[in-house]
């Protein structure tokens, strides 16, 4: 498994920008899912994200693209991945973007959904190389919306 995938959870990764070459050390290391997050076209020379999907799909590896832009995060991004993690049913994943922060964002925003606690998030996070200690409110509105839409 390449250095730059770095350990969130047991089952997800995240890294800056893969390669092709990446995509079939991703499916040696047992991943399962990939998660694009970088609009196409973010800058020049990154794959487009059909060439990283083609090469996910000839590796066994099921692929989605949720890209993240300026405008931040919503709902959206959050219901994708939620659906795409349950469509791999416990399997490792992976996210990437330019730097490996958006998709940490994102997974970390979707544990909130899921009803984590945000000490415990913003521990992981830190643990993982990644302060976000600054989305503690975000996190806490999304942990109360999610044990409200339980009830």
């Amino acid at each position: 498994m390449p250095e730059k995938f770095k350990r969130l959870t047991d089952t997800f990764f995240v890294s800056p920008q893969i390669s092709l070459d990446e995509v079939s050390s991703a499916a040696e290391a047992g991943f399962a899912l990939i998660v694009n997050n970088r609009p196409d076209g973010e800058m020049a020379g990154q794959p487009p994200s059909a060439d990283i999907q083609a090469e996910a799909e000839k590796a066994g590896i099921k692929y989605v693209y949720i890209p993240i832009d300026g405008r931040g995060l919503s709902l959206s991004h959050i219901s994708a991945l939620k659906s795409a993690i349950d469509e791999t049913d416990g399997g490792k994943a992976i996210g990437y973007c330019a730097s490996g922060t958006r998709s940490a964002i994102l997974y970390f925003y979707f544990a909130a959904f899921e009803g984590r606690p945000s000490e415990d998030i913003i521990a992981d996070a830190a643990n993982a190389g990644f302060n976000i200690s600054q989305h503690g409110p975000a996190l806490d509105n999304l942990a109360a919306r999610a044990k409200t839409d339980d009830e």
